[in-house]
Protein backbone atom coordinates (compact mmCIF):
# COMPACT_ATOMS: atom_id res chain seq x y z
CA UNK A 1 0.00 0.00 0.00
CA UNK A 2 2.89 2.34 0.81
CA UNK A 3 4.33 1.79 -2.66
CA UNK A 4 1.01 2.61 -4.32
CA UNK A 5 0.63 5.83 -2.32
CA UNK A 6 4.22 6.76 -3.15
CA UNK A 7 3.65 6.45 -6.88
CA UNK A 8 0.34 8.31 -6.61
CA UNK A 9 2.12 11.21 -4.89
CA UNK A 10 4.83 11.17 -7.53
CA UNK A 11 2.25 11.27 -10.32
CA UNK A 12 0.43 14.17 -8.66
CA UNK A 13 3.72 16.07 -8.29
CA UNK A 14 4.22 15.84 -12.06
CA UNK A 15 1.47 18.44 -12.62
CA UNK A 16 2.90 21.38 -10.58
CA UNK A 17 6.46 20.53 -11.62
CA UNK A 18 5.52 20.53 -15.30
CA UNK A 19 3.63 23.84 -14.92
CA UNK A 20 6.61 25.43 -13.15
CA UNK A 21 9.12 24.28 -15.77
CA UNK A 22 7.09 25.38 -18.76
CA UNK A 23 5.91 28.68 -17.24
CA UNK A 24 9.44 29.80 -16.32
CA UNK A 25 10.78 28.90 -19.77
CA UNK A 26 7.77 30.49 -21.47
CA UNK A 27 8.24 33.72 -19.51
CA UNK A 28 11.96 33.85 -20.35
CA UNK A 29 11.18 33.39 -24.05
CA UNK A 30 8.99 36.49 -24.02
CA UNK A 31 11.94 38.72 -23.09
CA UNK A 32 14.59 37.24 -25.37
CA UNK A 33 15.27 39.68 -28.25
CA UNK A 34 14.87 38.65 -31.86
CA UNK A 35 11.39 37.19 -31.53
CA UNK A 36 8.63 37.07 -34.16
CA UNK A 37 7.75 40.75 -33.73
CA UNK A 38 11.33 41.91 -34.27
CA UNK A 39 11.81 39.52 -37.19
CA UNK A 40 8.64 40.77 -38.87
CA UNK A 41 9.79 44.38 -38.46
CA UNK A 42 13.18 43.51 -39.97
CA UNK A 43 11.52 41.87 -42.97
CA UNK A 44 9.27 44.92 -43.44
CA UNK A 45 12.27 47.23 -43.35
CA UNK A 46 14.14 45.03 -45.80
CA UNK A 47 11.16 45.03 -48.18
CA UNK A 48 10.95 48.81 -47.93
CA UNK A 49 14.66 49.16 -48.62
CA UNK A 50 14.37 47.07 -51.79
CA UNK A 51 11.43 49.20 -52.99
CA UNK A 52 12.66 52.65 -52.04
CA UNK A 53 16.41 52.25 -52.21
CA UNK A 54 19.02 51.89 -49.51
CA UNK A 55 19.14 55.62 -48.84
CA UNK A 56 15.54 55.90 -47.67
CA UNK A 57 14.74 53.47 -44.86
CA UNK A 58 11.04 52.89 -44.24
CA UNK A 59 9.54 54.06 -40.98
CA UNK A 60 7.47 51.58 -38.97
CA UNK A 61 4.65 53.38 -37.24
CA UNK A 62 3.53 52.63 -33.71
CA UNK A 63 0.20 51.42 -35.07
CA UNK A 64 1.93 48.91 -37.34
CA UNK A 65 4.06 47.59 -34.49
CA UNK A 66 0.99 47.35 -32.27
CA UNK A 67 -0.86 45.39 -34.97
CA UNK A 68 2.07 42.95 -35.26
CA UNK A 69 2.15 42.47 -31.48
CA UNK A 70 -1.60 41.77 -31.48
CA UNK A 71 -1.16 39.28 -34.33
CA UNK A 72 1.42 37.28 -32.36
CA UNK A 73 -0.41 37.75 -29.03
CA UNK A 74 2.32 39.85 -27.42
CA UNK A 75 -0.20 42.49 -26.33
CA UNK A 76 -1.58 40.24 -23.57
CA UNK A 77 -0.11 39.57 -20.11
CA UNK A 78 2.28 36.65 -19.80
CA UNK A 79 -0.05 34.47 -17.64
CA UNK A 80 -2.81 34.89 -20.22
CA UNK A 81 -0.44 34.03 -23.06
CA UNK A 82 0.81 30.99 -21.15
CA UNK A 83 -2.74 29.75 -20.55
CA UNK A 84 -3.50 30.09 -24.25
CA UNK A 85 -0.31 28.18 -25.10
CA UNK A 86 -1.06 25.43 -22.59
CA UNK A 87 -4.80 24.89 -23.09
CA UNK A 88 -6.05 26.50 -26.30
CA UNK A 89 -2.96 25.74 -28.35
CA UNK A 90 -2.37 22.35 -26.65
CA UNK A 91 1.15 23.10 -25.44
CA UNK A 92 1.72 25.02 -28.67
CA UNK A 93 1.45 21.87 -30.76
CA UNK A 94 -1.64 23.09 -32.62
CA UNK A 95 -0.22 26.45 -33.73
CA UNK A 96 1.91 27.20 -36.75
CA UNK A 97 5.65 27.45 -36.43
CA UNK A 98 7.26 30.85 -36.98
CA UNK A 99 10.10 29.20 -38.90
CA UNK A 100 7.80 27.03 -41.04
CA UNK A 101 4.52 28.98 -41.24
CA UNK A 102 2.77 26.35 -43.36
CA UNK A 103 3.20 23.62 -40.75
CA UNK A 104 2.08 23.25 -37.16
CA UNK A 105 4.52 22.45 -34.39
CA UNK A 106 3.12 18.93 -34.08
CA UNK A 107 3.55 18.29 -37.80
CA UNK A 108 7.21 19.28 -37.59
CA UNK A 109 7.80 17.13 -34.51
CA UNK A 110 5.99 14.13 -35.97
CA UNK A 111 8.15 14.34 -39.12
CA UNK A 112 11.39 14.28 -37.14
CA UNK A 113 10.19 11.88 -34.42
CA UNK A 114 10.83 8.57 -36.30
CA UNK A 115 14.40 9.63 -37.04
CA UNK A 116 15.19 10.50 -33.42
CA UNK A 117 13.33 7.42 -32.19
CA UNK A 118 15.54 5.08 -34.22
CA UNK A 119 18.69 7.06 -33.49
CA UNK A 120 18.13 7.52 -29.76
CA UNK A 121 16.48 4.21 -28.90
CA UNK A 122 19.07 2.16 -30.77
CA UNK A 123 21.94 3.99 -29.08
CA UNK A 124 20.27 3.72 -25.68
CA UNK A 125 19.62 -0.02 -25.89
CA UNK A 126 23.03 -0.86 -27.36
CA UNK A 127 24.73 1.16 -24.63
CA UNK A 128 23.04 -0.89 -21.91
CA UNK A 129 23.51 -4.19 -23.75
CA UNK A 130 27.25 -3.56 -24.06
CA UNK A 131 28.07 -1.70 -20.85
CA UNK A 132 26.29 -3.98 -18.37
CA UNK A 133 28.07 -7.19 -19.49
CA UNK A 134 31.34 -5.27 -19.78
CA UNK A 135 30.95 -3.88 -16.26
CA UNK A 136 30.20 -7.36 -14.90
CA UNK A 137 33.24 -8.80 -16.66
CA UNK A 138 35.46 -6.02 -15.28
CA UNK A 139 34.15 -6.59 -11.75
CA UNK A 140 34.74 -10.34 -11.88
CA UNK A 141 38.27 -9.75 -13.26
CA UNK A 142 39.10 -6.74 -11.10
CA UNK A 143 42.79 -5.86 -11.25
CA UNK A 144 43.53 -8.13 -14.21
CA UNK A 145 45.02 -7.15 -17.54
CA UNK A 146 41.57 -7.25 -19.11
CA UNK A 147 40.30 -4.76 -16.52
CA UNK A 148 43.18 -2.35 -17.14
CA UNK A 149 43.03 -2.60 -20.94
CA UNK A 150 39.24 -2.17 -21.09
CA UNK A 151 39.42 0.80 -18.69
CA UNK A 152 42.02 2.49 -20.88
CA UNK A 153 39.87 1.90 -23.96
CA UNK A 154 36.68 3.10 -22.27
CA UNK A 155 38.27 6.28 -20.87
CA UNK A 156 39.90 7.06 -24.20
CA UNK A 157 36.50 6.92 -25.87
CA UNK A 158 34.99 9.01 -23.08
CA UNK A 159 37.69 11.68 -23.45
CA UNK A 160 37.05 12.14 -27.18
CA UNK A 161 34.11 14.50 -27.90
CA UNK A 162 31.39 12.64 -29.78
CA UNK A 163 31.20 15.21 -32.58
CA UNK A 164 34.99 15.19 -33.05
CA UNK A 165 34.99 11.40 -33.17
CA UNK A 166 32.20 11.60 -35.74
CA UNK A 167 34.19 13.99 -37.93
CA UNK A 168 37.19 11.63 -37.82
CA UNK A 169 35.06 8.62 -38.75
CA UNK A 170 33.36 10.60 -41.50
CA UNK A 171 36.73 11.64 -42.94
CA UNK A 172 38.16 8.11 -42.84
CA UNK A 173 35.18 5.93 -43.75
CA UNK A 174 32.81 8.03 -45.86
CA UNK A 175 34.94 8.74 -48.91
CA UNK A 176 35.18 12.49 -48.27
CA UNK A 177 38.92 12.49 -49.14
CA UNK A 178 41.13 10.64 -51.60
CA UNK A 179 42.65 8.52 -48.82
CA UNK A 180 39.30 7.71 -47.20
CA UNK A 181 37.42 4.41 -47.48
CA UNK A 182 33.96 4.73 -49.00
CA UNK A 183 32.21 2.34 -46.61
CA UNK A 184 29.37 4.48 -45.25
CA UNK A 185 27.14 7.31 -46.55
CA UNK A 186 28.42 10.82 -45.99
CA UNK A 187 25.16 12.18 -44.58
CA UNK A 188 21.45 11.66 -44.26
CA UNK A 189 19.14 9.17 -42.64
CA UNK A 190 18.30 7.03 -45.66
CA UNK A 191 18.98 6.76 -49.38
CA UNK A 192 17.15 8.67 -52.11
CA UNK A 193 15.59 5.45 -53.45
CA UNK A 194 14.43 4.32 -49.99
CA UNK A 195 10.75 4.10 -50.98
CA UNK A 196 11.59 1.69 -53.82
CA UNK A 197 13.34 -0.81 -51.54
CA UNK A 198 11.77 -3.84 -49.91
CA UNK A 199 11.23 -4.10 -46.15
CA UNK A 200 14.50 -5.88 -45.45
CA UNK A 201 16.43 -3.59 -47.76
CA UNK A 202 14.93 -0.53 -46.05
CA UNK A 203 16.09 -1.84 -42.67
CA UNK A 204 19.61 -2.43 -43.97
CA UNK A 205 19.65 0.99 -45.63
CA UNK A 206 18.76 2.79 -42.38
CA UNK A 207 21.26 0.64 -40.44
CA UNK A 208 23.94 1.53 -42.98
CA UNK A 209 23.26 5.25 -42.58
CA UNK A 210 22.93 5.16 -38.78
CA UNK A 211 25.92 2.96 -37.91
CA UNK A 212 28.47 5.76 -37.46
CA UNK A 213 26.10 8.26 -35.73
CA UNK A 214 24.93 5.61 -33.24
CA UNK A 215 28.55 4.61 -32.58
CA UNK A 216 29.41 8.24 -31.79
CA UNK A 217 26.33 8.54 -29.57
CA UNK A 218 27.28 5.43 -27.58
CA UNK A 219 30.96 6.15 -27.04
CA UNK A 220 30.34 9.03 -24.64
CA UNK A 221 28.12 6.93 -22.36
CA UNK A 222 30.39 3.91 -22.13
CA UNK A 223 32.65 5.01 -19.29
CA UNK A 224 29.99 6.17 -16.81
CA UNK A 225 27.65 3.22 -17.21
CA UNK A 226 30.41 0.59 -17.38
CA UNK A 227 32.17 1.83 -14.23
CA UNK A 228 28.84 2.27 -12.45
CA UNK A 229 28.02 -1.38 -13.14
CA UNK A 230 31.49 -2.54 -12.13
CA UNK A 231 31.68 -0.57 -8.86
CA UNK A 232 28.13 -1.50 -7.91
CA UNK A 233 28.82 -5.21 -8.38
CA UNK A 234 32.12 -4.99 -6.48
CA UNK A 235 30.30 -3.34 -3.58
CA UNK A 236 27.65 -6.06 -3.50
CA UNK A 237 30.20 -8.88 -3.70
CA UNK A 238 31.85 -7.57 -0.53
CA UNK A 239 28.59 -7.64 1.44
CA UNK A 240 27.88 -10.12 4.24
CA UNK A 241 25.07 -11.92 2.42
CA UNK A 242 27.49 -12.98 -0.33
CA UNK A 243 29.92 -14.35 2.24
CA UNK A 244 27.00 -16.17 3.84
CA UNK A 245 26.16 -17.86 0.55
CA UNK A 246 29.78 -18.96 0.17
CA UNK A 247 29.95 -20.13 3.81
CA UNK A 248 26.90 -22.35 3.24
CA UNK A 249 28.64 -24.09 0.39
CA UNK A 250 27.26 -22.05 -2.48
CA UNK A 251 29.52 -21.42 -5.45
CA UNK A 252 30.85 -17.99 -6.36
CA UNK A 253 28.87 -18.20 -9.57
CA UNK A 254 25.64 -18.65 -7.62
CA UNK A 255 26.53 -15.89 -5.16
CA UNK A 256 27.22 -13.40 -7.96
CA UNK A 257 24.58 -14.27 -10.53
CA UNK A 258 21.86 -15.35 -8.13
CA UNK A 259 22.19 -12.69 -5.44
CA UNK A 260 24.72 -9.88 -5.96
CA UNK A 261 23.86 -9.02 -9.56
CA UNK A 262 20.23 -8.28 -8.82
CA UNK A 263 21.14 -5.71 -6.16
CA UNK A 264 23.99 -4.33 -8.28
CA UNK A 265 21.54 -3.47 -11.07
CA UNK A 266 19.61 -1.04 -8.85
CA UNK A 267 21.85 2.01 -9.55
CA UNK A 268 21.93 1.13 -13.25
CA UNK A 269 18.13 0.85 -13.36
CA UNK A 270 17.76 4.50 -12.34
CA UNK A 271 18.73 5.51 -15.86
CA UNK A 272 16.11 3.38 -17.60
CA UNK A 273 13.56 6.18 -17.35
CA UNK A 274 15.64 8.09 -19.86
CA UNK A 275 14.23 5.84 -22.58
CA UNK A 276 11.14 8.08 -22.61
CA UNK A 277 13.11 11.21 -23.48
CA UNK A 278 15.94 9.78 -25.55
CA UNK A 279 13.91 10.03 -28.76
CA UNK A 280 13.45 13.78 -28.17
CA UNK A 281 16.88 14.63 -26.82
CA UNK A 282 18.96 13.46 -29.75
CA UNK A 283 22.43 14.91 -30.15
CA UNK A 284 22.66 18.27 -31.85
CA UNK A 285 26.35 18.09 -32.72
CA UNK A 286 26.22 14.52 -34.04
CA UNK A 287 23.15 15.35 -36.12
CA UNK A 288 24.95 18.39 -37.51
CA UNK A 289 28.04 16.36 -38.44
CA UNK A 290 26.08 13.63 -40.22
CA UNK A 291 23.24 15.92 -41.37
CA UNK A 292 20.53 13.81 -39.73
CA UNK A 293 17.11 15.52 -39.66
CA UNK A 294 16.30 14.62 -36.05
CA UNK A 295 14.81 16.34 -33.01
CA UNK A 296 18.15 17.70 -31.84
CA UNK A 297 18.69 19.59 -35.09
CA UNK A 298 15.08 20.78 -35.07
CA UNK A 299 15.50 22.16 -31.56
CA UNK A 300 18.68 23.97 -32.58
CA UNK A 301 16.88 25.53 -35.55
CA UNK A 302 14.09 26.67 -33.25
CA UNK A 303 16.55 28.34 -30.85
CA UNK A 304 18.62 30.06 -33.54
CA UNK A 305 15.54 31.35 -35.38
CA UNK A 306 13.78 32.38 -32.13
CA UNK A 307 10.86 30.11 -33.00
CA UNK A 308 9.28 30.18 -29.55
CA UNK A 309 6.31 28.01 -30.45
CA UNK A 310 8.48 25.22 -31.85
CA UNK A 311 10.95 25.43 -28.98
CA UNK A 312 8.23 25.39 -26.33
CA UNK A 313 6.47 22.49 -28.04
CA UNK A 314 9.63 20.40 -27.90
CA UNK A 315 10.34 21.54 -24.34
CA UNK A 316 6.81 20.72 -23.17
CA UNK A 317 6.91 17.17 -24.53
CA UNK A 318 10.45 16.56 -23.29
CA UNK A 319 9.63 17.87 -19.80
CA UNK A 320 6.50 15.76 -19.49
CA UNK A 321 8.24 12.60 -20.66
CA UNK A 322 11.25 13.35 -18.46
CA UNK A 323 9.07 13.61 -15.34
CA UNK A 324 7.29 10.37 -16.20
CA UNK A 325 10.68 8.78 -16.92
CA UNK A 326 11.84 9.52 -13.38
CA UNK A 327 8.80 7.70 -12.03
CA UNK A 328 9.59 4.79 -14.35
CA UNK A 329 13.15 4.73 -12.98
CA UNK A 330 11.83 4.54 -9.41
CA UNK A 331 9.53 1.70 -10.44
CA UNK A 332 12.41 -0.18 -12.03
Amino acid sequence: MDRISYFIRRLLLVIPTFLAITFVCFAICQFVPGGPVEQTLIRMRGLGDSNRGASSGPAISAEQRKAIEIHFGFDKPIPQRYWKWLVTDRMGLAVSSYLYPNKTVWQLISQRFPVSLIFGLTGFLLTYLVCIPLGIAKALRHGSGFDAASSALVFTGYAIPAFAFGMVLKSLLCGTHDFALNLFPVSGFRSANYELLSGGQQFLDIAHHMFLPVLCYMIGNFAVLTLLMKNSLLEQVSQDYVRTVLAKGGSLRRAVWGHALRNALIPVATGLGGVLTVMFAGSVLIERVFEIPGMGLLGLEAILSRDYMLFMGILGLTSLLGLLGRILSDFC
